[in-house]
């Protein structure tokens, strides 16, 4: 239930029989060959997994490293989201007997994922989105409706991505009979942290084989942007226990003053029924996040990747939006990679520490495709310019 102190079930009574029922089918499940071999098949035939190593010749050139690219941004839908959306989704129907999904999401990608397993398993799906996420990501928007979901926009508090949880929260403890809640990243209250871990932790098998073909060898660094954290959890788990892979974990550092990052300027307390670190006042109160990628727009971060920076066995920094924008570029112009401005700030942390990395073989996980990055990107050229 504990990642060292971090974690825990923070949450109203309410929802504590709920919780165990989950905990229960979800350790059913992952120990039954049926339902993992079904997820998988899904994510083969359907998602297109396995995602390929990719080796950037042209950045490794420029930089003066080996940089590979685990290219999550391929599968179905554009992003990592769909690995967990598919097995949540096939965990609500087929061993919980669920017939409503409920998510939350920033971005948009994990909504649209959720809609796409939605749609795929014959499930009903509403989603809830801060209103200034609406604004800035109209094409996931009209995506998730497309796909038959109900999308909810949610006009309180900072009107982003933790108001959305709030809301989404709100809806499961109204409906927990009928009603499964697919919350997106390794956060919340436990068993959804071991939860989402578990269906990401494909990402960092698949990189771990396909390195050691592909160098003989394990990786010098693992490099992945931190929001909530699923994408970076997910290609950790591999090489937790291999000390001398060093794992960096990139945040939204923001414009400097506004921010995401709740790991380098955060301080410990309870937030979304979990115990880790978020960014507040001096009173407590969480205070507005700020990052160009919507997706890391998230006060707090998964309890696992408190407990890995308390341990010493991950590190974390963040860089700012104009670096993020810097290596959104980059890729895009020396690879004809769009990716999108979340892992672009894991990118950015590898342009700036170049020298360091020197020789060394360093895996980025793309955790996903910038098309819906297009406009953000835009309006930020224009103000520029202007």
């Amino acid at each position: 239930m504990y990642y060292g102190e971090y974690g825990g079930q923070f949450i109203p009574e309410t929802l504590f029989p709920v919780l165990q029922e989950l905990d229960r089918a979800f350790e059913k499940a992952r120990r039954n060959r049926d339902f993992v071999k079904r997820w998988r098949y899904y994510l083969g035939v359907y998602a297109g997994r396995p995602t390929p190593l990719f080796f950037a010749k042209n950045s490794s050139q420029k930089l003066g490293i080996k940089l590979y690219l685990k290219r999550e941004d391929l599968l179905h839908t554009g992003a990592h989201k769909i690995n967990n959306t598919i097995g949540q989704c096939l965990l609500a129907k087929e061993v919980l007997k669920k017939t409503r999904i409920i998510a939350e999401t920033g971005a948009g990608q994990h909504g649209v994922a959720t809609a796409t397993a939605c749609a795929l398993l014959n499930l009903k799906c509403t989603i809830y989105m801060g209103r200034k996420d609406v604004e800035r990501q109209k094409i996931n928007v009209l995506k998730m409706k497309l796909l038959g979901a109900d999308v909810v926009p949610v006009s309180s508090g900072t009107e982003t991505l933790k108001d959305a949880i709030n809301s989404a929260l709100r809806d499961w403890i109204t409906n927990p009979t009928s009603t499964h809640y697919v919350i997106g990243s390794v956060v919340g209250p436990y068993p959804f942290p071991k939860i989402v871990s578990f269906f990401q932790s494909i990402i960092g098998v698949e990189a771990k084989q396909q390195i050691l073909k592909l160098e003989g060898r394990l990786p010098d660094f693992v490099v992945a942007c931190v929001g909530g954290g699923s994408n970076a959890i997910g290609i950790f788990s591999a090489f937790l226990k291999e000390k001398k892979v060093k794992l960096i974990g990139v945040e939204a550092g923001g414009n400097g003053k506004l921010h995401s990052a709740s790991l380098t300027k955060g301080s410990l307390g309870v937030f979304h029924g979990m115990k880790t670190y978020l960014i507040q006042d001096e009173d407590g109160q969480v205070l507005p996040p700020h990052s160009i990628a919507p997706g890391l727009d998230y006060p707090a971060v998964g309890p696992e990747h408190a407990y890995l920076k308390d341990s010493g066995r991950a590190e974390y920094y963040s860089v700012q939006d104009e670096d993020a924008l810097e290596g959104f570029e980059f890729l895009s112009r020396f690879e004809g990679i769009i990716p999108a401005l979340e892992p672009a700030h894991a990118m950015a942390w590898i342009i700036k520490n170049s020298k360091e990395l020197k020789g060394k073989i360093v895996i980025l996980n793309l955790s996903g495709r910038g098309d819906k990055d297009m406009e953000i990107y835009s309006n930020r050229k224009a103000d520029h310019q202007a």
